[in-house]
Order: C-alpha cells, then sequence, then structure tokens
C-alpha cells in the first residue's frame, strides 16, 4: 500500500504562469508542524518597488500540491531544485506531499514528487541532497545514503555501508554531504566521516574522530573554497548536541586529518543531530574562509557567529545578538553566504513560541545591511538557497579522471597548499600512522 501512494504522489503537479525566481534567494522552511506541511519563500532583495518577499511560492506555482512534513534542504543543481523533506505529510495537512520534490529551478513549477527514500516502503527519512553529475545525485537519511537518478527521477538503490545499524530515526543516520575533486564525504552519526566514490557508489574509507577522544564524533561537513573538507565535531554521537573545541580539516587527496584547536572564546559549531537540520556551519565561495554559530550549549547556540579566516589561520567573531539587545536569535541551520556577493543571509525569530521573524543581511564580516520584516506565522525556516550558485557544479565524474589535490567550488584545480600545524590524526586503517601535537 505504501508503495501504491508513492507511485500515485510520484506525478507532476500542475499550475498557473510563473514567474523568473533566477535572482533572488529561496528560503526553506520547516514550517508550523503537526499543523501544515513545509513551505518555500523567495526574496528578491534588491526589489525598487521593496516587494521583497513572495510567501510559499511552491504552492503558488503549483495549485493543489506542497512539500512534504520539516523541509529540513534545498539544493539547485542543473536546473533544477530539489527539495528534502522528513517526511511526506504533515500530521495536520491535508495534502501529502513528498520526501522528495524536484521542481524547476526558474519556474517552481514541481516536475516530480516521492513519498518515499527507501521503494522498500522502510521507515527512511529524508536529511540532504548532493548532485554528483548529470545522471546521479545522492540523498542522504535516517537510514544511509541512497543514489537519486536524475534522469528518470527514481531512487535506485542504498550505497553499502552508509547504512543505520539501529532503527531509530535519530541515531545512526547521515547528515550533510560535501564534494571535493572525486569524493563525497559524508557525516554519519554513529560510524564518522565517510568517504565515498562517486564512480563506484562505494565507501572506500571511513574517518572517525578517536585521537580527539575516545566518544568523538563528526556533526557536519563542509568545503572551503580551496577544496579542503571540514567537519565539525560532536562529544559523542548520541545527538545530546554538546560540541569538542575543534575543526578538523580533511585533505581531500591523502585524507589526512588536522584538528585545529579553537581559541578560548570561540565556541565550536553546533549541531543538531538531535532533531535533524543541517547545522550553521558554512564556508564561503568567494573568500577561504568558514562561517558557524555556537555557544555554551547547542541548545543555546542562536546568538553568536564566528568567522575562520583559513588563510590567516585566524579565528574571530563576528555576530554577537545578545549584545545587540533587539532581542533576536539565529534560527538554526539558517544562515549561509551569498556565493557571488559574500553576503550573510540568516533567519532571525524571538522565541519558539513567536510568530515574529526577519531575514538579516549582512556583508561578509557581520556588519547589517539590511532586514526583511516576514508577516507572522510559525516559519521555523531552514536553508537560505541562491539559484546564482545552480552554475557552480563541479565537472562530471569518469573513471579516468586523475585528480589534483585540490579542487574550487567550480571544480577547477588548485595547487597542493601547506597544511596547517595542529593536533594531526591519519585516516582509519593506516598502520603507519601517528599522532602528532606541534
Amino acid at each position: 500500500m505504501l508503495f501504491l501512494s508513492a507511485l500515485a504522489l510520484a506525478t507532476p503537479c500542475r499550475g498557473a504562469e510563473h514567474a523568473d525566481y533566477s535572482q533572488g534567494v529561496f528560503i526553506v522552511n520547516e514550517d508550523w508542524y503537526g499543523h501544515q506541511n513545509s513551505t518555500v519563500n523567495y526574496l528578491l532583495p534588491d526589489d525598487p518597488a521593496g516587494e521583497f518577499w513572495r510567501y510559499r511560492v511552491l504552492q503558488a506555482e503549483n495549485p493543489g500540491c506542497e512539500l512534504g512534513c520539516t523541509g529540513e534542504y534545498g539544493s539547485i543543481w542543473n536546473g533544477r531544485f530539489y527539495i528534502i523533506a522528513k517526511q511526506d505529510k504533515d500530521p495536520g495537512a491535508e495534502v501529502s506531499g513528498g520526501r522528495i520534490t524536484v521542481a524547476d529551478a526558474s519556474t517552481m513549477k514541481v516536475i516530480k514528487q516521492l513519498a518515499l527514500i527507501d521503494p522498500s516502503g522502510a521507515q527512511c527519512d529524508g536529511r540532504a541532497f548532493i548532485g554528483v553529475d548529470d545522471v546521479k545525485g545522492y540523498i542522504s537519511s535516517s537510514n544511509g545514503v541512497w543514489i537519486f537518478d536524475l534522469d528518470r527521477l527514481e531512487v535506485t538503490r542504498q550505497i553499502a555501508g552508509t547504512g543505520n545499524p539501529s532503527s531509530s530515526l535519530y541515531f545512526g543516520q547521515c547528515g550533510s554531504m560535501a564534494r571535493s575533486g572525486n569524493r563525497i564525504f559524508v557525516a554519519h552519526q554513529s560510524a564518522g566521516v565517510l568517504v565515498i566514490d562517486p564512480v563506484d557508489d562505494e565507501v572506500v574509507d571511513t574517518l572517525t574522530f578517536e585521537s580527539i577522544s575516545e566518544k568523538a564524533a563528526v556533526g557536519s561537513v563542509v568545503v572551503s573554497k580551496d577544496g579542503r573538507v571540514w567537519a565539525s565535531v560532536a562529544k559523542d554521537a548520541t545527538g545530546s548536541g554538546a560540541t569538542e573545541p575543534y575543526i578538523v580539516e580533511i585533505d581531500p587527496q591523502t585524507l589526512e586529518m588536522t584538528a585545529h584547536t579553537l581559541p578560548q572564546g570561540v565556541f565550536a559549531p553546533s549541531n543538531s543531530w538531535y532533531a535533524w537540520t543541517p547545522d550553521g556551519f558554512c564556508a564561503s565561495a568567494v573568500r577561504n574562509a568558514l562561517y558557524w554559530n555556537g555557544g555554551s550549549d547547542s541548545w543555546f547556540s542562536q546568538q553568536k557567529v564566528f568567522r575562520y579566516d583559513i588563510d590567516a589561520d585566524s579565528y574571530e567573531q563576528i555576530i554577537d545578538l545578545k549584545e545587540q539587545g533587539e532581542g533576536w536569535n539565529v534560527y538554526g541551520c539558517s544562515m549561509r553566504l551569498h556565493p557571488v556577493t559574500d553576503e550573510i543571509y540568516m533567519s532571525l525569530f524571538v522565541k519558539f513560541s513567536s510568530t515574529t521573524y526577519t531575514l538579516r543581511r549582512c556583508d561578509y564580516m557581520g556588519h547589517t545591511l539590511k532586514e526583511y520584516p516576514m508577516i507572522a506565522n510559525y516559519w521555523f525556516p531552514s536553508l537560505p538557497i541562491f539559484p546564482q550558485a545552480q552554475s557552480s557544479g563541479l565537472e562530471t565524474i569518469s573513471e579516468d579522471d586523475a585528480p589534483p589535490a585540490y579542487y574550487d567550488l567550480q571544480g577547477r584545480p588548485l595547487n597542493p597548499l601547506a597544511l596547517p600545524s595542529g593536533l594531526v590524526i591519519r585516516r582509519q586503517g593506516n598502520t603507519s600512522a601517528k599522532l602528532h601535537i606541534h
């Protein structure tokens, strides 16, 4: 019966004439759990008439269609918008959407929706999407990473070795994914960082943080402008939200890891395995820098934003919302940098019981440029998505590729960079590896 329901939803939705969605910023919203399905808002930050917001644009362009429940992730790849939700329908909604929604990125016309990630019908909640090449993408989930055929828009199979060893939705799940060169790096809550060969769709290595502490686990992974992979560190794999005071650098070619100790006063990137979101840990596509929100506790990490200049090896706090005294907080993972302007877009809220939200636009050092107040609603915003990034996809991988040490986000090869000194740990299974502290 579940399989038949999935087939019924795997059809295009049709609606009114479309607007142009190529210039602004999308915000994927979890929206109000228990009452309605997730939504997507569209911001035109420089609209000359001051008509900045277009609300619930997917429903507007596709009457009768809605997203699934608790939409956390969106990604534009080769002109299509891939939106991943945890479930296909909110308990309080009247319309079934999908765990996977594929839309035309320039029109928001829905091309296909799928209720299920696991074609067998087994419980498998959505997490993230990453494009691999013109014909294939990966979808992470509460139970492993799945191959998504971009021509047929169908899930084909789970990648062996990525599955959930438990039956829990919030233990052993796969979360964020990042790509550098010819490898995909996946945050696996209990296993560590999975390294996947996307030509053969195989896990070729697993990176763990046992040298930091016996129970240390990965939070999420990102790729910096120079092609290096970076991981945040959770205190353990239980989903408590506790952190370790490090960020871990991963050489995408050798898989050597360097754990950078965060200086006093700089909190670690918060993680959210307990109720998964993509996290606020992110990278600039313009400058070689990382950004994140953090605090003394991941549950209360919504007021301070930090920046790490990789080339200068310097850390600084660039935003303190509490110090500004306006009562605002960063909502979860809803903070990313524009791939062209390098401006920070972050969703702010007052408290969980309030319907007051705004979006703040800052320069790359955290200085406020403009605010965009929103209509009252329990938006619970997730990721900002930038249409301008859709041309930044990497080239199709072939078996004959001989990757250089690093790639930038446009897939251009870069010369290897000297690794900063610090705590060095090498990949699991390398018997000659030694632990060095400089």
